[in-house]
C-alpha cells in the first residue's frame, strides 16, 4: 500500500503514513504523527507534567485514565470526562441537536423521583458541581458526523443556569443557535438530468474507461468544470491521461484526506481523482462502516458542488465501491459493445439500478445506453444496435464507431480529441457530450424519458426478453 511522505507534527521526524491514526484533521488542516506516543502528546499535556485532556462536551480538564474516555467519531478523536458526556458526543454524531439532548435530560420522566442534589445535568455535570462553580454545560459546536453520514448537527449555544434554588441549580434547556453551516450539497435536479454520471456495466471490455475519459474531456473542452473520479482499482484512467498521482481515492475514503488535496488538474477545466491498487483495500474499510453504501457520497458531495459535472469510471463488477458510485450518481451511462454477451450485461445493470432505487432509496436511473465498437459491416453489430433501440427507444444513443485510434490514444497518454481529432470516433463522442449538455440545459429528461423508463421496466419484468438473440429481437420475435 502506497503511503504519504510527511513530517511528524510533534517531533518533526520524516515518515511514511501507513495507518489511519497517523493522520488527523485538526483546525481545518491535517496533522501527522509518526507513532502512538506522538499522537498522545498532540492533545494530552498539562502543567507540571500532568497528563490532562479537555472534554469535548463540557470543556473540563481531566486525566484520561479509562478507555471509554477516548472515542473516535467520523475519524476524529474526542475526549469525554464522564459517561454522560460520552453519550452526548455519540448522540450528536448521529445528528441529534444539542438542544434536544438538553431538553430530554431536563424533562422528568413520568413517575420519576425528584432530582437530587447530585443528579447529573446535560453534559455530565451535577447540581452540586454547578453550585461549586464548575464549568457550565457544553458550548456550541458543530457535530463531527459530516464525514460519516453527510449530516452536520447544528451548533448549540451554552446556557448557564438561570437561577439557583435551595442547594442546587435548575438547568435551563439548551436551544439550538442558528448559523451552523451544513456541507455544500449538489443542487436538486429534475430526474433524468445528468450531472453526476456513472459510466457502468457489469461486463468488461465494453469501453467504460475510454467512454468516461472521452466524455469528461469533451465536457471540459466545452468550458465545463469537470471532476473525473476513478473508482476502479486498476487505475486505467490515470494511465489513459498520462497522469501519475501520489494520493488517490483511497486516501479520501479511508484516511479522510480532503478531496482538493487528492485531485490533480490534468487538462484545462478537468480535475482527476485517481485510483490505484490501494483502492482494493477500501472494500474492507467500507464493509465495516455504517451506511456503507453512502461513504463515497459523504466524502465527495461538498467538493462536487464546485463542478458542473462529475464523471465516475466504474469497475466491471457489483462491488461495494460500485454501489457507492451508483448512490452518489444521479444518472448512469451504460457502454455496450456490439455483441450478444454485452447485451446480457445490460440486463444485469438494469436489475442493479432497480435495486439501488428500491433498497438503497436513491433515485438513480439509466440516462443512456451507448453502443461501442460499432462496425457497420458486421451483421451482429447492426442487430445489436437494433435490439437496443427497440428496448430503450430514444435513450439508446448513436453508436461509437470502431477505430484503431481509440485504442492507440491511451498509449500516448492522450484523449481521442487530442490524438485523433476529427476522426469518426471523436465526432461520435462529441455528439454524446453535446447531448449531455443539451439535456442539462433543457432541465428535463426530454421526450425520451418515458420511453426509456418503460423500456427498462419492460426488460426487468419480462426477464430474458431483454436479452433475446439480437437477430430474433430485430425481427420482432
Amino acid at each position: 500500500m502506497g503511503g504519504i511522505s510527511e513530517t511528524c507534527s510533534v517531533c518533526g521526524t520524516g515518515f511514511e503514513v501507513q495507518f489511519r491514526y497517523q493522520m488527523e484533521e485538526k483546525d481545518g488542516g491535517f496533522s501527522f504523527f509518526c507513532s502512538q506516543k506522538c499522537l498522545e502528546k498532540s492533545q494530552i499535556g498539562g502543567q507540571d507534567g500532568a497528563a490532562l485532556a479537555t472534554c469535548d462536551a463540557c470543556a473540563k480538564r481531566f486525566p484520561p485514565d479509562l478507555v471509554s474516555q477516548v472515542l473516535y467519531v467520523a475519524g476524529r478523536r474526542h475526549y469525554a470526562c464522564s459517561l454522560g458526556c460520552r453519550t452526548q458526543l455519540v448522540r450528536e454524531a448521529k445528528g441529534v441537536r444539542l438542544g434536544d439532548i438538553a431538553a430530554a435530560a431536563a424533562a422528568p420522566a413520568e413517575g420519576a423521583t425528584p432530582i437530587g442534589d447530585e443528579a447529573p445535568l446535560a453534559g455530565g455535570g451535577s447540581r452540586s458541581a454547578v453550585a461549586a462553580g464548575d464549568p457550565a454545560p457544553p458550548a456550541a459546536r458543530a457535530s463531527a458526523q459530516g464525514e460519516a453520514t453527510g449530516r452536520v448537527a447544528p451548533a448549540a449555544s451554552a446556557a448557564r443556569p438561570a437561577e439557583l434554588k435551595g442547594q442546587g441549580a435548575v438547568a435551563v434547556p439548551l436551544s439550538p443557535a442558528g448559523g451552523a453551516k451544513r456541507p455544500a450539497q449538489p443542487p436538486q435536479r429534475p430526474a433524468g438530468v445528468p450531472r453526476c454520471l456513472a459510466v457502468f456495466n457489469h461486463k468488461g471490455g465494453t469501453g467504460k474507461t475510454t467512454t468516461a475519459v472521452s466524455v469528461a474531456a469533451g465536457l471540459a473542452a466545452r468550458d465545463k468544470r469537470v471532476l473525473l473520479v476513478d473508482t476502479d482499482a486498476q487505475g486505467n484512467v490515470s494511465v489513459s491521461l498520462g497522469a501519475g498521482a501520489e494520493r488517490s481515492l483511497y486516501h479520501v475514503l479511508v484516511m479522510g484526506l480532503r478531496v482538493a488535496d487528492a485531485t490533480k488538474t490534468v487538462r484545462p477545466n478537468l480535475d482527476l481523482l485517481p485510483s490505484n491498487e490501494t483502492l482494493a483495500a477500501a472494500e474492507l474499510y467500507l464493509a465495516g462502516r455504517q451506511n456503507r453504501d453512502r461513504v463515497l457520497s459523504d466524502r465527495l458531495s461538498a467538493a462536487a458542488a464546485e463542478y458542473d459535472y462529475v464523471v465516475l469510471d466504474c469497475s466491471p463488477s457489483l462491488s461495494l465501491m460500485n454501489q457507492n458510485a451508483l448512490v452518489f450518481a444521479d444518472s448512469v451511462l451504460v457502454p455496450v459493445a456490439c455483441d450478444y454477451l454485452s447485451l446480457v450485461g445490460v440486463r444485469q445493470v438494469i436489475k442493479t439500478v432497480k435495486n439501488v432505487n428500491a433498497l438503497l432509496h436513491h433515485p438513480v436511473q439509466i440516462w443512456g445506453v451507448l453502443p461501442t465498437f460499432y462496425d457497420g459491416r458486421a451483421k451482429i453489430a447492426r442487430e445489436a444496435v437494433s435490439t437496443m433501440k427497440q428496448h430503450f427507444g430514444e435513450r439508446c444513443l448513436a453508436p461509437i464507431r470502431q477505430a484503431i485510434k481509440v485504442k492507440e490514444a491511451p498509449a500516448q497518454g492522450q484523449t481521442i480529441f487530442e490524438y485523433a481529432s476529427g476522426t469518426p470516433a471523436a465526432d461520435d463522442y462529441l455528439a454524446v457530450v453535446d447531448r449531455i449538455i443539451e439535456s442539462r440545459e433543457r432541465g428535463t429528461a426530454g421526450p425520451e424519458a418515458g420511453a426509456a423508463r418503460d423500456g427498462a421496466a419492460w426488460s426487468v419484468d419480462r426477464g430474458d426478453a431483454a436479452t433475446e438473440r439480437p437477430g430474433a429481437a430485430a425481427a420482432g420475435a
